[in-house]
C-alpha cells in the first residue's frame, strides 16, 4: 500500500518534516517515491508548503495520508475537513486554559526527635 506520510529529518531537538509518498512497509525515515512539500513546525506559525497538485494526483491512484499527514492537508486546505471540524490557531489554543493546573498540597513529614527503642546510637 502506498502512503502519505511525515519524514522526519533536521538535526537532534530541531525537528523538519518531509511530506512524501512512500510504500508503507519501508522505514519512516528511509527510501520514498516522491516528495510532496515540507513542513516545519518550530517557527511561530509553523512553515507549510505542499504541492497541492502532486497530493492530489496521488490521492487519486489511491495513496492513503497517515492521520497526521491528512490533519495537515485539512489545514492547508487541500482535503476537505469533516463535518463540524475546525482547527484553532495554535496561538489560540496556548492562550486559553484548557484544563486548570491542579496543585496537590502535600503536608510536610513529621520528624520524631524520640530515639526508636531499642536503637543505639555509635
Amino acid at each position: 500500500m502506498v502512503k502519505i506520510r511525515l519524514k522526519r529529518m533536521g538535526a537532534k531537538k530541531r525537528p523538519f518534516y518531509r511530506l512524501v509518498v512512500a510504500d508503507s512497509r519501508s522505514p519512516r525515515d528511509g527510501r520514498f517515491i516522491e516528495a510532496l512539500g515540507f513542513y516545519d513546525p518550530l517557527p511561530a506559525p509553523a512553515k507549510v508548503q505542499i504541492d497541492a497538485d502532486k497530493v492530489r494526483k496521488w490521492l487519486s491512484m489511491g495513496a492513503r495520508p497517515s492521520d497526521t499527514a491528512r490533519a495537515l492537508l485539512q489545514r492547508q486546505g487541500i482535503l476537505a475537513r469533516p463535518a463540524g471540524v475546525s482547527y484553532p490557531a495554535k496561538a489560540a489554543v496556548e492562550a486559553s486554559p484548557a484544563v486548570e493546573a491542579v496543585t496537590e498540597t502535600v503536608p510536610e513529614a513529621s520528624v520524631d526527635t524520640e530515639p526508636v527503642a531499642g536503637a543505639t546510637e555509635a
